[in-house]
């Protein structure tokens, strides 16, 4: 067994152990699984991108609901670029304090798995890499000494703070820490730079065990990490053909030979991300369904796996321009829990998983045993045994459950130990299986005072509450089931609820239940002073349960939307959590339970046969959401017109670059090299026309990955010229356009879809914006000027952060900000259509008056009833909460977190819309309302600079 513990300030890693402070806690692991304290554990985990939610309010939100769920970890990525805008620079406070993230963590009670890279993927800009690393010269994810020295800034900054967060120290929750990502290269140099990644996590503090999911590389020599990691995603991320399965890879070999560590999944697929013009993430949910999830989760635990962490569980937003090229704004990914922070039937799913593996902690320490061959040869069922107790676990599935054609089908089956116990054929009896679906049947369980010899339904849970136990029961809706429990003498039965027929095998000292899952059916069964509530639903009634454990016991509600926590007061239960509508709130505490309070009031709350507290909740009022019909509207590309000073822009002037991409011609166009490394760019050329110029030749890349979806626009002498997406482009001049002898200006706007991920190939330092500009018909020089976000990498608006900044004027203006005055603007009626290239923005105010404790996650939605040539950029408050391209799509509704939202009061939204052709304008806008709950999630808004403030900043670190 691998040991890791803290000692004060002074790690002591001597190969598989360290001392330990008195407060802390050990952590060590087996073949079989992770040992925290001494105690066996099955990691349940979910991914969750804080800098995809800027709201930390938010983020609470999401743990307390992945925490309800069963979730025992939560696997984090933390992104450098989102920390550090130039280098030198981090910021660690507001929506990027990640103290106060791991902090909540600790306090919902969730292990944390720590993926601080420095490289993260994840669908994100560079993935990770800051945008003044693609100005800088070295091998990336490697040992040059130039990386080197930039990811030791971050690897110093991040991991301080990790460290303070540990379990081995008592102080938080951070279980694992990962050494980079996906690195499938195991050469000499990429192994020293693994290791000095490692060397570094520990010289700052970090004392859990590395992990990686690094898919079979690094698993021993230099480089080499504690637990490595297997990704899979056995669907891929084509979500425009939901109903096509994959079959199952089997990762028992992967088990048998990793001989010193548990079977660890750092990513099993959780949805998929979605692409430009792709399907939407409802279809991507519907991929990777509850169906899926049954089947290819309960496989991995076949197979022996005792660490799965789902990539994702909440994806969150690409606010501003966080996205690598490919995804839109929307990162839902098809998770359990949708970007609206809706609870999903994955997450329902997840939950029922999630719930037993809390349950029947003997899961963590199995070996697989033969099993009975079932007598229907469609069907595969795997057995595995917990050496030391004797649990036994029977997965059971179709053995090939891509094919679509495989029918519901029954089997006959031995269960129990050593396979000697055969179901018996009552009527209805046999169990049932559908072509897509999964079961995982549990067999010679101890829980409690309770000895279950076997069940045809699956468990849900099961606690001790004083001297009583409680066990849970459910299975698909119609379908019979029979449970057996064994007893030294004739037990006392009696049927509180439901159609369950009771039969006592004396000679086998077992009672047999058998019944239909049919809402919820109560059985009491005592026997020699041991009491036994069994509980027996379908999966309907199974997903409305919520446990909860406090210090004087575990708590059983049903009924509510979400459990948030539960809490003993004297003889009473305080809940928390959110409510739908008006309902049913069961209550199953300990016997000297006498009241209840649901969000801090005292419901009525009478006793059941039961044993339990029954009450009624409210839900919440309804809302309506003001309709957005007062915009107006502005023109918001001055700088088409010749006239427009540019003197006070950056001049391209650079005359060397350590860009390997740069391909030594002159000028460097770039817009990295001169700092403006998010969103659009505008490019202004000066040149003195001779009047033989019949062309001009540009040449621009917008991130050109998975459809060509960036674009760029170029006037002459603000005659538009036409538009082009990445790649080189011709566009021919009118004669008459030019000013011969004179100063002749080329405007040109250039998207910017992000910086490609990296695949060691330096791919992230793909140059951006204009990269060649080339006059036809005469050999005329021009002389050229750039303008991206105010600022540069000097932002003068640090809390929303480098992501949220273009270079639109309108942007460097403050027209996006809620203090701007547009009274002076003309009004406006959408859906509007133009015929002029170019960009106008649009601004509309609105005032909410959300009712107190509700939680009503709203959209902003565009319509468009054909598309059209535009694409627009949306703020709401100043936030850039979206991207929308009317003729790719998919994506028409856009989630506003709450924090981002003044909920008593008055917001602002500005959209400017880019209209890339004759035919643009903007589309219908509209506020959609995505839920309606009752909470006690505590929602403000996130404070950001009051306009006067931010406008003043803007003045010093760059001119319009």
């Amino acid at each position: 067994m691998i040991s890791f513990r803290w000692a004060g300030l002074a790690l002591a890693f001597l190969g598989a152990s360290a001392a330990t402070a008195a407060s802390g806690h050990t952590v060590t692991y087996d073949r079989y699984s992770l040992v925290i304290d001494g105690k066996p554990t099955y990691l349940w985990s979910g991914s969750f991108h804080y800098w995809r939610l800027p709201s930390p309010d938010l983020w609470l939100d999401v743990l307390q609901k992945m925490k309800a769920a069963g979730f025992n970890g939560v696997e984090i990525y933390f992104d450098w670029g989102y920390h550090s805008p130039k280098r030198g620079v981090y910021d660690f406070s507001g929506i990027r304090d990640v103290d106060r993230l791991l902090d909540m963590a600790r306090d919902v009670g969730i292990y944390v798995i720590a993926r601080p890279g420095p490289y993260i993927n994840a669908e994100t800009d560079a993935g990770g890499f800051p945008g003044w690393l693609v100005t800088t010269a070295g091998k990336p994810r490697s040992d040059s000494p130039e990386y080197t020295a930039a990811y030791r800034e971050w690897m110093t900054q991040i991991n301080r703070i990790i460290a303070r967060h540990q379990v081995t120290d008592g102080r938080g929750t951070v279980l694992l820490y990962q050494v980079e990502n996906e690195l499938y290269d195991e050469s000499e140099d990429t192994r020293r730079y693994m290791q000095a990644l490692e060397d570094k996590a520990r010289a700052d503090g970090i004392s859990v065990p590395l992990t990686g999911n690094h898919n079979g590389n690094f698993v021993s020599g230099l480089g080499a990490t504690d637990i490595p990691g297997q990704d899979s995603y056995p669907l891929d991320f084509d979500c425009s053909r939901p109903e096509r399965w994959n079959a199952i890879y089997d990762f028992s070999a992967e088990r048998r030979e990793l001989t010193h560590a548990p079977l660890f999944f750092p990513e099993y697929q959780g949805g998929a991300f979605d692409v430009w013009g792709g399907p939407g993430y409802e279809a991507c949910r519907k991929l990777t369904g509850p169906a899926f999830e049954r089947v290819f989760y309960e496989s991995m635990m076949a197979a022996g796996s005792t660490m799965q962490n789902f990539y994702m569980t909440y994806g969150g937003i690409n606010w501003g321009w966080l996205s690598s090229p490919g995804v839109y704004t929307s990162y839902d990914y098809g998770a359990a829990i949708a970007a609206s922070r809706r609870l999903t039937s994955k997450y329902d799913q997840q939950k029922l998983i999630g719930y037993m593996i809390h349950a029947v902690p003997s899961l963590a320490r199995t070996d697989a045993v033969g099993a009975s061959v079932p007598d229907n040869r469609r069907l595969r069922v795997t057995a595995r045994v917990n050496p030391d107790d004797g649990t036994r676990f029977y997965f059971l599935r179709h053995a090939e459950p891509q094919d679509t054609s495989n029918d519901a089908t029954h089997l006959k089956i031995a269960l129990g130990s050593a396979g000697e116990t055969t179901v018996p054929q009552q009527p209805g009896t046999a169990i049932h299986v559908d072509g897509r679906d999964a079961k995982l049947l549990l067999a010679n369980f101890r829980f409690g005072k309770q000895q279950l010899a076997y069940s045809t339904s699956e468990l849900l849970t099961q606690l001790r509450q004083g001297p009583n136990d409680l066990a849970l029961f459910y299975g698909r809706h119609g379908e019979d089931g029979e449970t057996v429990l064994r007893y030294s003498a004739e037990p006392s039965v009696r049927v509180l609820a439901g159609n369950v027929a009771t039969h006592w095998d004396a000679a086998a000292h077992s009672l047999r239940l058998n019944y239909r899952h049919d809402g919820l059916a109560r059985v009491s069964i005592e026997q020699g002073g041991a009491s036994l509530l069994l509980l027996i639903g379908d999966s309907d009634t199974a997903i409305r349960f919520w446990q909860m454990d406090t210090a004087d016991g575990p708590v059983l509600v049903r009924g509510p939307y979400l459990v948030r926590n539960a809490v003993r007061v004297g003889d009473k239960v305080a809940l928390t959590g959110d409510t739908e509508q008006a309902g049913e709130l069961e209550v199953f505490g300990p016997p000297d339970t006498r009241g209840v309070t649901w969000n801090g009031v005292p419901v009525d709350a009478a006793a059941t046969p039961s044993a339990s507290l029954l009450a009624h909740v409210d839900g919440p009022v309804p809302v309506t959401l003001p309709r957005l019909d007062r915009w107006r509207v502005h023109g918001g590309a001055p700088e088409i017109v010749p006239a427009f000073d540019d003197s006070h822009w950056l001049a391209t002037d650079r005359t060397s670059s350590p860009n390997p991409h740069w391909d030594h011609r002159l000028p460097i166009l770039d817009s990295d090299a001169y700092g403006f490394h998010h969103g659009n760019v505008w490019y202004r050329g000066h040149f003195r026309a001779t009047g033989k110029e019949t062309g001009i030749r540009l040449a621009a890349n917008t991130g050109v990955h998975l459809g060509n979806h960036g674009i760029f626009t170029a006037w002459l002498n603000g005659h538009f010229l036409g538009n082009n997406p990445s790649g080189a482009q011709e566009f021919a001049i009118d004669p008459s356009w030019l000013k011969k002898g004179e100063d002749n200006v080329v405007s040109a706007l250039v998207d910017n879809h992000g910086h490609l991920q990296e695949e060691r190939n330096g791919a992230f330092r793909e140059r951006r914006g204009l990269i060649s500009a080339t006059l036809a018909g005469a050999p005329t020089d021009i002389r050229w000027k750039i303008q991206g976000n105010a600022g540069g990498e000097n932002l003068p608006d640090p809390v929303r952060g480098p992501f949220n900044a273009g270079g639109l004027f309108g942007e460097r203006m403050g027209w996006q900000l809620p203090g701007f005055d547009d009274g002076r603007w003309k009004a406006a009626t959408l859906p509007h259509a133009t015929e002029a290239p170019g960009v106008d923005w649009y601004r509309t105010t609105f005032r909410l008056d959300l009712p107190e404790g509700q939680d009503v996650p709203i959209a902003l939605r565009i319509h468009d009833a054909a598309p059209h040539h535009y694409r627009a950029v949306v703020f709401v408050n100043g936030w850039q909460i979206g991207r929308y391209i009317s003729d790719v799509g998919p994506q028409t509704d856009f989630e506003l977190p709450s924090g981002l939202l003044h909920r008593h009061g008055d917001n602002t939204i500005a959209i400017a819309a880019w209209s890339t052709a004759q035919d643009g304008g903007l589309g219908e806008v509209s506020l959609v309302m995505q839920g309606n709950y009752r909470t006690s999630l505590r929602q403000r808004t996130v404070e950001a600079p009051d306009y006067e403030a931010l406008m003043r900043a803007t003045k010093t670190t760059a001119h319009p």
